[in-house]
């Protein structure tokens, strides 16, 4: 009887996660929106205060957090196997498309077409309103503000992925000191999580193991499958703020490379934006775009284990930790820092590859006075920028 209950469990856990990997469009930040009404309003699953905490942990660790959060429901509601499908029926529908889109490009010739320049312009306006979105709450006093703009600066100054690490290691700690005594009000309750210490402590050693590992593996072999995977591995280990920011680190490690040009990077940029579910799964665009759509898979699950390893292995710690009001700083600092790294990654390569006249720009804005006034879906916008791009050649 035990049994056919969890066998049920398991297929509602992946039908619902499927669900919302059909319709969550918007990005991260909408993602845990629609995962509030679905599992904590609608499903009941997880209370409201849990939800909060646990997508604060999210926040913190690097990765994407609305898979994160999905990932930490499903094992909340079906245990190991839960976490899996949940990340399975949020993930396929948006990977699936994405492979099947960079094998159509594969044999057009796209470099000048109109319509991926509009692409390009749909970029500006959904990361504009990323940022929009996120600043006024990531970064309120002049403190978090600050960190912003140090991150913005030395983002732009020194772009590489070694600079990256450093502001979000720079933010934590600016972050730990200013911010070290903030005290919340309420006493967050404990969250049951079906996974052993033991199993946690072996996911922390197996991911910076592989952080380790894979780069010495990559300088003494001349594997291809072993650059990719570490270069996948590595941008899903050490992003934080979600899709958006992963754009930036994955434009330096495959463009500069020849893996891919940079049209075709900047045309998959803007079709992940049509999709729903995670922004994460460009890179099954990149993958596809490089070795079809067995490469497709290969890349969506170098770049999502960090994040399985990284939620596996803290859940089970976390009741303690998110009571530490010195973790709550660091965390604090990390998100102000996201916000400069975002406007850094909106200028280069966004802005610099996409606005090269006022025509472009007058676009851009009706693109995001669409997407941010008037209320309109993402898929509405690419839509529109797609056949904007191409009217934009008569012009």
């Amino acid at each position: 009887m035990n049994h056919n209950k969890n066998i049920k469990s398991l297929v509602e856990i992946l039908l619902v996660s499927t669900k919302l990997g059909l319709t969550s469009f918007g990005g991260p930040i909408a993602h845990l929106g629609y995962f509030y009404e679905e599992y904590v309003k609608r499903k009941k699953w997880i209370d409201e205060k849990s939800y909060a905490d646990l997508v604060a942990l999210c926040q913190f660790l690097p990765g994407p957090a609305s898979s994160q959060v999905g990932i930490g429901i499903g094992v909340i509601r079906g245990g190991f196997l839960g976490g899996i499908l949940a990340f399975i029926g949020f993930t396929a529908p948006s990977m699936l498309v994405l492979i099947f889109f960079a094998l159509i490009l594969q044999g057009l010739e796209i470099n000048d077409a109109g319509w991926i320049h509009g692409l390009k312009i749909v970029a500006v306006a959904v990361v504009s309103q990323a940022i929009f979105g996120m600043a006024p709450k990531l970064t309120p006093d002049i403190q978090r503000k600050a960190i912003a703009l140090v991150a913005l600066a030395s983002t732009l100054l020194w772009q590489t992925s070694v600079m990256q690490v450093g502001i979000i290691v720079f933010a934590a700690v600016a972050g730990f000191v200013i911010y070290k005594q903030h005290q919340e009000d309420d006493e967050p309750a404990n969250i049951h999580f079906p996974l052993s210490h033991r199993f946690a402590v072996i996911c922390l050693a197996l991911f910076f193991g592989l952080l380790i590992v894979l780069p010495i593996l990559r300088t003494i072999t001349s594997a291809n499958w072993i650059v990719v995977f570490d270069s996948f591995y590595r941008s899903g280990s050490l992003v934080f703020g979600g899709g958006h920011v992963v754009l930036p680190l994955l434009e330096k490690e495959f463009v500069p490379a020849h893996w891919l040009t940079k049209e075709e990077f900047l045309a998959g940029y803007g079709a992940a934006q049509a999709v729903p579910g995670p922004l994460f799964t460009f890179a099954a665009y990149i993958g596809a775009v490089i070795n079809g759509w067995r490469g497709g898979i290969f890349a969506t699950v170098a770049i999502f284990l960090p994040a399985f390893l990284l939620i596996f292995g803290t859940l089970p710690f976390w009741n303690s930790l998110r009571r530490n009001p010195k973790i709550k700083g660091a965390l604090m600092g990390v998100n102000a820092a996201v916000v400069g790294i975002l406007i850094a990654a909106l200028y280069n390569p966004i802005w610099t590859s996409s606005i090269q006249s006022s025509k472009d720009f007058a676009f851009a804005a009706v693109l995001f006075s669409m997407l941010v006034y008037w209320k309109l879906p993402p898929w509405v916008i690419v839509i529109t920028g797609a056949v904007g791009g191409s009217l934009l050649e008569l012009f």
